[in-house]
Order: C-alpha cells, then sequence, then structure tokens
C-alpha cells in the first residue's frame, strides 16, 4: 500500500472521524425518540412454569426499545477515544448533549405550534380513529406526535443525564486502563471502560424514567424490587453486547490502524 500524502492522510482521518461521530449521534437522537415508547419482553420467570421466553412472568426481563442500539454509541467513542484522543472523544460527548437539548427544543416548538385539531382538557388531542376502508388508524389531531413528546420528554431528561455521566465515566475508564497497561491490553480498556459506565447509565436511567416519567410498567407491589429487575435486565443486555463488540473493535482498530496510520499506543495527545 503506498503511503498517502500529509493531506489525503489527514483528510482520510477527518472522514473516519465524521463517521464515528455521525454514527454516534444519530444513533443517539435514534434512541431518545425511540426510547420508552415500547418495552420488549426478553424471557420471564414464574413459579412452576420457569423460564420462559418473549412472554411476561412473575418475574420479567425486558429492555426499552431505545436500549437496542445504545452500545454502538459506546463503541463509536471507543474508537475515537483510542485513534483521535480523549479531548476529542469528550467534545463529541458533549456535542451529544447539544443534540438531546436540540430534539427537546423541536418537539417543544411543534406542541406550541397550532395544529387543524384543538387539544382536550388532558392537553392531548383526540384519539386516533379506525376507518374502514383504508384498514387504517387516521390521526388528524396529532395524538401519536403528543404522546411520543410526552414519552421523549422523560426518556430525554433520564438520558441526559445519565447519558453525560456515562459517557464521560466511559472515556475517563478507558483511558485509565490504556495508562495503566501502557497501551496494551485492547479487550481490557473495552470492556472495562464500557462495563463499568454502562452500569452507571442503566441504573440512572431506570430511576429517573421511573421517578420523574413515571414511564415502567410496574405494578403496585415493592418498587425497588422491580426496578433492580430492570437495571438487572437492562445492563445484562448491555453487558453482552460489550463483549460481542470486542470482535468488531479489535478487528476495527487493526484496519483502522493501517488505514489512518495510527499507532494506538501513541497517545493521541502526542501526535500531531
Amino acid at each position: 500500500m503506498s503511503d498517502p500524502t500529509v493531506s489525503h492522510l489527514q483528510e482520510r482521518r477527518e472522514r473516519v472521524f465524521l463517521v464515528l461521530a455521525g454514527l454516534f449521534l444519530g444513533t443517539l437522537a435514534m434512541l431518545n425518540i425511540l426510547g420508552i415508547s415500547r418495552f420488549l419482553v426478553l424471557a420471564s420467570w414464574t413459579s412452576g412454569a420457569g423460564l420462559s421466553w418473549g412472554t411476561p412472568g412473575e418475574i420479567t426481563f425486558a429492555v426499552a426499545v431505545g436500549v437496542l442500539p445504545y452500545p454502538l454509541t459506546f463503541l463509536c467513542t471507543d474508537f475515537i477515544s483510542e485513534f483521535y484522543g480523549r479531548r476529542r472523544a469528550n467534545f463529541v460527548v458533549f456535542v451529544g448533549l447539544l443534540l438531546n437539548l436540540w430534539v427537546i427544543a423541536i418537539l417543544w416548538l411543534a406542541a406550541q405550534l397550532p395544529g387543524f385539531v384543538p387539544l382536550e382538557a388532558t392537553g392531548y388531542p383526540p384519539l386516533p380513529t379506525w376507518n374502514e376502508s383504508k384498514g387504517a388508524y387516521i390521526d388528524g389531531g396529532g395524538w401519536t406526535f403528543f404522546h411520543i413528546r410526552n414519552l421523549a420528554f422523560g426518556a430525554v431528561t433520564a438520558s441526559m443525564i445519565a447519558y453525560l455521566a456515562a459517557q464521560f465515566v466511559d472515556v475517563y475508564v478507558f483511558h485509565f486502563w490504556k495508562r495503566l497497561t501502557g497501551g496494551r491490553h485492547l479487550w481490557l480498556r473495552n470492556n472495562g471502560s464500557t462495563l463499568v459506565s454502562q452500569f452507571v447509565d442503566t441504573f440512572a436511567v431506570i430511576t429517573i424514567t421511573h421517578f420523574y416519567a413515571h414511564a415502567l410498567p410496574v405494578d403496585a407491589g415493592p418498587i425497588w424490587q422491580q426496578l433492580w429487575v430492570f437495571i438487572a435486565t437492562g445492563y445484562a443486555f448491555k453487558v453482552a453486547a460489550a463483549l460481542l463488540d470486542t470482535i468488531p473493535f479489535y478487528v476495527g482498530t487493526h484496519y483502522l490502524s493501517q488505514y489512518l496510520q495510527i499507532d494506538p499506543l501513541v497517545e493521541a495527545g502526542a501526535r500531531k
């Protein structure tokens, strides 16, 4: 492979950074809008029946739909931390915070502007109606938007706090292990940073979503017992995803180090 010129190499590095940052920010916006709009039942446990898949039980292992793409955000920040350094990784995290605020601002503004149907006392327009001839629900008043908006407000508030804490922890722990191991043991800083940060994220999201947004599907039983099930379930999902992303992280680091001509063992701050 011929050596690229300095300008082409710089362009290549910035292009990869843009792709990683774009994936991170796009995924973040998507998961905050989807957020807690639906909870997925992965498995459950019921006395006498044991473990079952895809159906609720006495103890239900469920995750919010917004959790599904979330592990990708940590993989992206790990790549950025590895090749571009802690400062740029933290900058992307900060831009993610601004993106959250932008989503909230647009949702708020859209709710303030007048629509075709006036709002009812509940703050919602009339419910969608079923149209037999079209075989679909007709939502002329924007009920779906207002419902998604209210869920997104709760999800974004929870995720902003959890996101900032978790992502900054992820970047800090990543570089802590990188310094401690002298740049060796890639799997340790990849998994170690992600596992710690995702526990912080899961605990914050679940507790804030319940106590602030009141959006978790809980019953009248002991609340913390139910919250810990949600925390354990969400964290287990993220742990599994984090362990699985070790392979793409190793493969990606191997090829990107050649493509970008960056030695990951050299601290980004020392590179020009």
